[in-house]
Formats: C-alpha cells, sequence, structure tokens
C-alpha cells in the first residue's frame, strides 16, 4: 500500500474529540457517557447513547482516508442488531456504503464516515459503545 497505512483508531482521540458527533448521550451526561470515550483507550469508559433507534456516531477526518476495517465494542445487550455503514467526500451527501458484512472489501475514500445503530438489543434503544476503532490507509 502506499501513503501511511495503520490503525487510525488511536489517531483519532486528537482528530475526531472536537468533529465527530454522535446522536445522543445518556441524560446529557457528556462527562460521563460522551463522545470523547470511544477514542480514549480505557476499558472503564464508554460512550452511551440515549433512548431512541437509530442512534448514530460521524466522524469526520482532516483529509481524506481509504477505510479498511472497522472495530466496535458494544457492551453485551447493548449492541446494535443491524449497522449501516454511509460515508462521502467534503461537500457531499453520506451515502449507504454497506450494512457491514465482516467479508466485505470494498474500498472507498471518504472524508466523513457515520455508523447508525438502527436495532439495539436494549429495550430501550440504548447503545454503548466501549471502542471505536478505524483502520485504513490517509491518502
Amino acid at each position: 500500500m502506499q501513503g501511511h497505512a495503520g490503525f487510525l483508531g488511536f489517531r483519532a482521540a486528537g482528530i475526531c474529540r472536537d468533529s465527530g458527533m454522535v446522536s445522543s448521550v445518556l441524560n446529557r451526561d457528556v462527562k460521563q457517557f460522551g463522545k470523547q470515550h470511544l477514542f480514549d483507550g480505557s476499558e472503564e469508559t464508554c460512550w452511551n447513547s440515549d433512548q431512541g433507534t437509530s442512534q448514530w456516531v460521524t466522524l469526520d477526518f482532516p483529509q481524506p482516508v481509504k477505510v479498511s476495517q472497522l472495530h466496535i465494542q458494544f457492551q453485551g445487550g447493548f449492541s446494535s442488531r443491524l449497522c449501516t455503514l454511509e460515508g462521502c467526500r467534503t461537500g457531499e451527501e453520506l451515502v449507504k456504503i454497506s450494512e457491514l458484512y465482516p467479508q466485505d472489501s470494498h474500498e472507498t475514500v471518504l472524508d466523513k464516515l457515520r455508523i447508525t445503530f438502527g436495532s439495539s438489543t436494549d429495550f430501550f434503544g440504548r447503545i454503548v459503545v466501549y471502542h471505536l476503532g478505524v483502520l485504513g490507509e490517509r491518502l
């Protein structure tokens, strides 16, 4: 591969902490359950959505990236049954890329990535994510 291939997740703390967005935060308690915990590497913290369907995380990258893998660690009982991956280039609208099939090898270049968790295993529709990592190549 050309460019700087590698795990973007550890760099995402600086990249996405301010530019990333989430659909909701449990009880609006950003300090305890906010998006910053997606990338802090701690086993003790997590992003926790509030109630409702179709919770999502949107990541804005400072330069185009080609995503090759996506790693998400859910809390048992608070995972998503279906994840839709959407992406776009700067100035464009998000378009559906896939529904995260494990063998998917489709390479897409994008500046923004949204993961929509369409159906939760939790009765109230909450999603709890301990870690989020994106593997890819900086272009």
